[in-house]
């Protein structure tokens, strides 16, 4: 009672049958926390699992890195040509200013991107952007910044303010992520509906690319691990839009746009080592075994079982990372009961033995620490390395 002001004590002094009454209420709090906390128990605390961020764990399970290598100043006419590249690449472009066609695989103009607008290409896959106007394109110029590589060229035609990168997956994560995000995926900066549920992360969208034009244009030091940095975090928000989206391209994007779905998707990514089987994570979405293989299969193209057990051999390869993990344990993590079940599952994904995909990430491993100990890359050798895999002609 010692934060009462002064003359207060008599207006909350209590009688013998109000403090029984408090008591009461006390009481049937914590038997209402303990029937919670026994509930919860017995289901895994799956009940909750529509609050949980499945893409925060995806992306734990799967890191993916941002580079920012182009900032592309054109006037029209102007072609931008991505040949093929890495397959563990997403590229990116984001339209700063002006606008750009993407092509089809025939050449024909197929969508529009305006301001606002991020095009991501799995799998390092080829591509052409253009004005449009199908004119022989001005000639471009690449120019070294402290941070990014400037491209230029002399159309006096409207402008076009592009940021281009890429993501990158290390392995295991290209194959499984790829596999999700098969498609081009065009993010759209606006919308028609002023008032939308996308429309916060819209606001998060456009101030974060506003980030990254300023640091690109600033050149300051610091600024290519921050314009690395903020990449990655387009990765995620890119993603969280497109799920918001009602028109998601087919993938795992699509499916985590089904609210229904989110107990069977976090089923999956938080407890992949419980026995799962259809019925049950139908059970946890109050759907039939039909509808929900039908969500998957028309969403995903892809079987629930599929994802789960794709998760479960990547957490096992992360798990191999670590010297002291042994086989056995890191069967255990993914949910098999059986060492040999575990060795052919692995070796029917990844195509390497436990044992050998363990050799093979050392052996990368000392081979990167090597790369980073040599002298850095002169900055000319990076615009011939761009000029490899983008062509402006």
């Amino acid at each position: 009672m010692s934060w009462q002001q002064p003359g207060a004590l008599n207006a909350i002094c209590f009688c013998y049958d109000d403090k029984s009454r408090l008591q009461r209420q006390r009481d049937l709090i914590n038997a209402g926390f303990a029937h919670i906390h026994a509930q919860s128990t017995h289901l895994g605390e799956i009940d909750m699992s529509q609050h949980i961020d499945w893409l925060s764990r995806l992306l734990e399970m799967m890191p993916v890195t941002g580079k920012l290598e182009l900032h592309c100043l054109y006037g029209a006419p102007w072609r931008v040509a991505y040949e093929q590249g890495a397959a563990q690449d997403i590229v990116y472009h984001v339209i700063l200013g002006g606008e750009a066609w993407l092509n089809d695989d025939d050449g024909n103009r197929e969508q529009r991107l305006t301001p606002g607008d991020i095009l991501l290409v799995p799998a390092g896959a080829p591509h052409v952007l253009t004005d449009g106007s199908g004119a022989e394109p001005a000639k471009a110029t690449q120019r070294q910044g402290l941070n990014v590589v400037i491209s230029e060229n002399s159309g006096q035609g409207e402008r076009l303010d592009m940021l281009c990168g890429r993501f990158v997956l290390a392995p295991p994560h290209d194959r499984l992520l790829g596999t999700y995000l098969r498609s081009r995926m065009i993010v759209r900066g606006t919308s028609k509906s002023a008032i939308s549920p996308q429309s916060v992360t819209r606001q998060q969208m456009e101030a974060l690319v506003a980030l990254m034009r300023a640091e690109a244009n600033v050149e300051g030091i610091g600024g290519q691990a921050m314009l690395n940095a903020f990449s990655a975090a387009l990765f995620t928000l890119a993603l969280r839009l497109a799920s918001q989206s009602h028109d998601a391209p087919l993938g795992l994007v699509a499916l985590a746009s089904h609210v229904r779905l989110a107990p069977a998707l976090n089923a999956i990514f938080f407890e992949p080592a419980r026995p799962w089987t259809l019925s049950k994570l139908a059970s946890l979405c109050n759907l039939s075994r039909a509808t929900l293989a039908r969500y998957f299969q028309s969403s995903l193209g892809r079987s629930a079982t599929d994802l789960l057990q794709d998760v479960r051999i990547t957490l096992a390869a992360n798990a191999l990372r670590v010297p002291t993990t042994s086989t056995a344990a890191a069967a255990d993590l993914a949910g098999y009961r059986s060492e040999a079940a575990f060795q052919r599952a692995f070796k029917q994904h990844l195509g390497l033995t436990p044992a050998q995909w363990r050799a093979s990430r050392v052996a990368k491993e000392t081979a990167d620490t090597d790369d980073a100990s040599s002298t850095a890359e002169p900055q000319h050798g990076r615009r011939k390395k761009l000029r490899n895999v983008l062509s402006e002609a």
